[in-house]
């Protein structure tokens, strides 16, 4: 199955480093958060890649040094996996949506793929994720998650501190955790360059009952600030991706 990254977007929240680098080149434990987010997929045996670039994309291009100008599909390997990347070039000014639309040229009618942010790590299972989407039969499935907060909660009965914890995973709502699959189908929600995708076509999506969410209760992450970047790093560093994520 394909897998389409966003990896085009400005980053303006974590300029410190976006002010050179595109977001998903931002180092996590040594080397740049869209290595990591491939490994996710590569665990469970995807690995098909295919990334829109955008805002200094000639960065992501040098990386992979195997990218040709004439010839934007190659072969590589990926922490000892093998996989095909294609490096889609999707225009700097373009929005989520319209970089998804990328996706129609390289997918057959009715086929399904997956695609995801630049910056978010997960212990999702991702097969389980695709049976799901594929037993309810909708258009697209997006993967929802509880966040820690951002602060520590404490209960108070009676003017006493019944219960206090430090950055507890909330409790009521769910969040876009950025891990979809979609039908092709999917895509023809957008209709040019400037559309958000979590505007008008999951708004859409929603609304016709084509929306299913995938309830995620283990880790999550996403890189959105320096402090999301450190932590993360720390995590990396201490081993927690390859002992708890297994990547």
């Amino acid at each position: 199955m394909k897998v389409f990254i966003l990896a085009g977007g400005l980053g303006s929240r974590i300029s410190e480093y976006t002010k050179t680098l595109p977001k998903p080149m931002i180092e996590v434990g040594k080397k740049p958060i869209l290595l990591h987010i491939m490994n996710i997929y590569l665990k469970w045996g995807y690995n098909d890649f295919y990334i829109a670039t955008g805002y200094k994309s000639i960065v992501i291009k040098k990386f992979f040094k195997k990218f040709k100008r004439n010839n934007s599909k190659f072969e590589h390997v990926l922490d000892g996996k093998p996989c095909t990347i294609t490096l889609l070039d999707t225009g700097v000014k373009t929005m989520t949506g319209g970089r998804l639309k990328f996706m129609k040229n390289y997918l057959n009618k009715g086929e399904n793929f997956m695609f995801t942010y630049g910056d978010g790590i997960s212990s999702v299972n991702l097969k389980k994720l695709e049976n799901f989407h594929k037993k309810k039969g909708k258009l697209v499935t997006v993967t929802a998650v509880r966040p820690p907060a951002r602060f520590g909660e404490i209960i108070i009965k009676r003017d006493l501190v019944n219960s206090f914890k430090e950055k507890p995973q909330v409790k009521n709502g769910w969040i876009n955790g950025g891990f979809f699959i979609a039908k092709k189908n999917f895509l023809n929600f957008i209709k040019k360059s400037t559309t958000i995708l979590e505007k008008e076509p999951l708004e859409k999506a929603s609304k016709n009952k084509q929306l299913n969410a995938f309830k995620h209760f283990g880790f999550w992450k996403c890189m959105d600030t320096k402090r999301d970047r450190d932590e993360l790093d720390q995590l990396s560093r201490k081993g927690f991706f390859k002992k708890k994520l297994g990547i």
